[in-house]
């Protein structure tokens, strides 16, 4: 990331480069650059740790790392940019420039290879599928210096931390463990559950949202801010939770995914990552507990990270309250599971959402938001 004072000058220069455009997953990528969540990575991958990433889940000088960082383009754009050049990276929804690409590489890609070893399937109705099949024939690759961070510090004011930010907000806790809490969603009583185990174990988590593009049917992230700052407010001791956001989009990648969520929550300071059922995954794309199992298939020394692997978790009546599958003896017909999904279509349908599913604070601001739409 550029210095601030730098940006206007560089700009102006900027305005007279090649321009590339940026599809919303490669704007995200680039603003995660930009923030150092992808350390150690400079800027787009090259064709060999793209490939080495794909098959091995390792850089080509070594390090861990499990889902690509790259940047494509179509074929005519790619034969006007020579080698060595730099090229402006552009907002594609908006034009706006938010870098600047020095290329020292260019090459294609094959994407069945990259989809069917990432997402497991080559299917276009996965969403991270589809993106990669999007993508133009040729990877663009080189350091990246960033020139913006979009909308995200602004908007997300005291919420968009970057990783030397947590990490200095640890220190300052006197927090030496700190779980990371994934979530794209408003969280229910079972989230709630999940984090307090993890406070249970560590010093404190750190409830870290997606900001950037979601999949149609989610919850806006502004209207998750308000939802979660209710559950913390009310149902949590005070100075166990930090709440931030992060700009990624997500790709529904399942398991592969979870080990990327473990490598940059390692950056912003982490020592464990929550694991639950179904983490980052899709319809049927992945098993519930994929995600558990491919941290156990991990060369020892891959990362530093530890996943706290927790397992279904519902309501049970005779239990009489939050339990799992490791916790609770009761069967089926005791049980209720609880999940974003279900929640949102009891939303939409108009049902009454049980105090059980979700705490009223919580419902009150999602109530006041599904009423919006109406």
């Amino acid at each position: 990331m550029l210095p601030e004072t730098e940006r206007p000058e560089e700009l102006k220069r900027a305005e007279h480069l090649k321009k590339v455009p940026l599809s919303t997953r490669e704007v995200s990528d680039l603003f995660m650059l930009a923030m150092g969540a992808y350390t150690p990575l400079e800027g787009f991958m090259g064709e060999e740790d793209w490939r080495g990433c794909c098959v091995d889940m390792a850089l080509s000088n070594g390090p861990f790392w499990p889902i690509p960082i790259t940047l494509s383009c179509e074929t005519d754009l790619a034969g006007s940019i020579q080698i060595g050049e730099e090229v402006a990276l552009l907002d594609g929804e908006n034009g706006d420039i938010l870098g600047v690409l020095t290329v020292n590489e260019k090459y294609p890609i094959d994407k069945e290879l990259e989809c069917s070893r990432v997402y497991r399937t080559t299917e276009t109705a996965h969403p991270g599928v589809q993106k990669v099949m999007e993508q133009g024939p040729i990877n663009l690759a080189g350091r990246v210096m960033a020139l913006s961070e979009g909308h995200f510090p602004e908007t997300y004011k005291g919420l968009y931390h970057r990783p030397a930010e947590t990490r200095a907000l640890f220190q300052e806790k006197g927090w030496s463990r700190v779980a990371a809490f994934q979530t794209r969603n408003p969280m229910h009583r079972s989230h709630e559950h999940l984090a307090k185990i993890a406070i249970e174990i560590c010093d404190g988590v750190l409830i870290h949202q997606v900001l950037g593009a979601l999949k149609p049917g989610d919850i806006p992230a502004e209207v998750r801010v308000k939802a979660i700052d209710a559950l913390v407010n009310h149902y949590f001791v005070p100075g166990t939770i930090i709440q931030a956001g992060y700009p990624i989009e997500m790709r529904y990648g399942g398991p592969r995914e979870a080990l990327l969520h473990a490598v940059f929550r390692q950056n912003f300071g982490c020592s464990h990552l929550v694991v639950g059922r179904d983490h980052a995954g899709i319809g049927d794309y992945y098993g519930p507990f994929d995600a558990h199992h491919i941290f156990d298939t991990l060369e020892p020394g891959s990362l530093r990270i530890q996943p706290l692997k927790v397992g279904v978790t519902f309501y049970c009546s005779k239990c009489d309250g939050m339990a799992t599958d490791k916790t609770c003896p009761h069967g089926e017909g005791d049980r209720l599971t609880i999940s974003g999904t279900r929640l949102r279509e009891m939303f939409a349908q108009h049902e009454t959402v049980p105090p059980e599913f979700s705490r009223p604070e919580v419902l009150e601001v999602l109530q006041a938001y599904y009423d919006s739409l109406h």
